[in-house]
């Protein structure tokens, strides 16, 4: 089995690039693609809560997956790999169209796997001695750290802007969930904006 697997970020982006750049690499290899995965998903969503995953659960021996880019399958290097290692397992080929990879199991898969790996252990590594630097040098300026005591004026929150609207939207009827996607924010987020601006009401303008 061949399948296609395409991921966007959000709504706004376009499946169709991806599903076309898969088909012209297929056209050029003799490929037909048996199947089309695709999701409109933030690879920041745990793998599980993804359709890549019910597919790493399905393919068999032999199966091949084709992405448009490496970056399609995860969020960082250390989700890649794992998703890469597991597919290596269990003999299954992974064609990346962009940047001409075909990751199965043998010795230059397997090269390159650890180099992806080593390249996440020093991004690891170079976050975190940034971070503490950067802690550091603010310490030694005097600067406080740490979240500042009290709320932040509601002027400051991000959905303060939309304010009118979200008034609007919340007399139509519509839930804190429907706000939250119009907005990209957790649902959470609208509940608390809308308490604070039921607090601190201003008049319209």
């Amino acid at each position: 089995m061949i399948y296609g697997y395409i991921r966007v970020s959000t709504e706004k982006q376009s499946l169709k690039n991806q599903k076309f750049e898969i088909k012209e690499f297929c056209a050029s290899r003799s490929f037909v693609v048996d199947k089309w995965v695709s999701e409109t998903i933030s690879s920041t969503k745990k793998l599980s809560e993804r359709k890549l995953s019910y597919l790493m659960k399905k393919v068999k021996k032999g199966d091949v997956i084709i992405v448009s880019e490496i970056s399609r399958l995860g969020r960082n290097l250390l989700q890649i790999m794992s998703i890469l290692n597991y597919c290596m397992e269990k003999e299954v080929k992974i064609f990346t169209v962009k940047e001409g990879y075909e990751l199965g199991n043998n010795i230059n898969s397997k090269v390159l796997a650890f180099a992806f790996g080593l390249s996440a252990e020093i991004e690891r590594t170079l976050i975190s001695q940034r971070t503490k630097e950067a802690l550091a040098r603010k310490k030694a300026e005097g600067v406080k750290l740490g979240r500042p005591v009290g709320r932040s004026r509601i002027e400051k929150l991000k959905l303060y802007t939309y304010r009118n609207e979200i008034e609007s939207l919340l007399t139509e009827g519509w839930s804190y969930a429907r706000i939250a996607r119009k907005y990209k924010v957790n649902r959470i987020t609208v509940g608390n904006f809308v308490k604070r601006l039921i607090e601190h009401r201003e008049p319209k303008e």
